[in-house]
């Protein structure tokens, strides 16, 4: 029987750890560390997501702050409501809900968050530390993918891992994360020719390219660990999980899966960021 890579109770035992970490912190400063959460899109799934981190915060003790734009906002005005949070001590991690309308340059954007607050990674100086094995802020999503199969005691040395996805923000990172874990990494994306027969070689598979049910059990090999970080329409993946289950050793369901330990790497890495501060004082 397939092992299931639970999120939502990792996350769960995570919490419990962090909120002690905080408690920690607001003593030594004096008041809550804030996550601000900029969003632009009023999109439904953006904004359940943003509520979920925002209990979440709560959860731990964390102060969660919602800048709400027009989605007419220019590049120019999202630039300095960004340089507004670099520079206010009590905000310890930025987020800039993705994705944003299309006038603003998102990139430019990403870029302007201080390396040292951005806790969901995004930042280009942070995805190069991140990949050249340095100390930084990781992609939030990745790094949840990375100490699920961490803590569930999946093997990662030597083992051929596929990534199917190539964004910004998930594909590339999780790819490099794992080739930081010794992994053989193959990314593959809407170019790749024969993608079942390069699935058909993977130890790993990690769908991330936001399509419903896209990978085939008859893509995979036995024994196959599967790591589904899409997320549809229905609560479907972009594994059909109903049918590859049986084929795999291990998967991550959906929901329960990544997606809790998603916000949770947003979580841990505020309080990291916090800690740092704290240990200025």
């Amino acid at each position: 029987m397939a092992l299931e890579l639970n999120g939502k109770v990792l996350a769960g035992c995570v919490e419990a750890e962090l909120e002690e970490r905080v408690r920690g912190v607001v003593d030594k400063l004096g008041f809550k560390p804030v996550l601000a959460t900029i969003l632009v899109v009023d999109n439904p799934a953006s904004v359940t997501y943003v509520k979920m981190k925002a209990k979440a915060c709560e959860r731990i003790g964390l102060e969660s702050r919602i800048v709400k734009l027009d989605e007419n906002t220019t590049t120019d005005e999202l630039l300095a409501q960004i340089k507004s949070l670099n520079d206010e001590k009590r905000v310890c991690g930025i987020l800039l809900q993705h994705p944003v309308p299309k006038q603003i340059d998102e990139r430019a954007c990403f870029d302007a968050i201080r390396p040292d607050k951005d806790v969901d990674g995004v930042n280009s100086l942070s995805f190069g530390k991140m990949a050249m094995g340095e100390p930084a802020y990781v992609s939030a999503t990745p790094y949840g993918i990375i100490r699920i199969l961490k803590h569930y005691g999946i093997e990662l040395a030597g083992k051929h891992a596929v990534v199917v996805g190539r964004s910004a923000i998930l594909g590339k990172p999780v790819a490099m994360l794992l080739l930081n874990e010794n992994c053989t990494v193959t990314i593959c994306h809407s170019k790749t020719k024969n993608l079942p027969e390069v699935l058909r070689s993977a130890d790993i598979v990690v769908g991330c390219v936001g399509k419903p049910n896209f990978i085939q059990a008859d893509w995979l090999k036995e024994g196959v660990v599967l790591v589904d970080a899409g997320y549809n329409k229905g609560n479907v993946g972009d594994i059909d999980l109903e049918n590859c289950i049986s084929k795999s050793s291990a998967y991550t369901p959906v929901p329960g899966g990544v997606g809790p330990m998603t916000i949770n790497s947003l979580l841990l890495q505020t309080v990291e960021s916090a800690e740092k501060l704290a240990d200025k004082k």
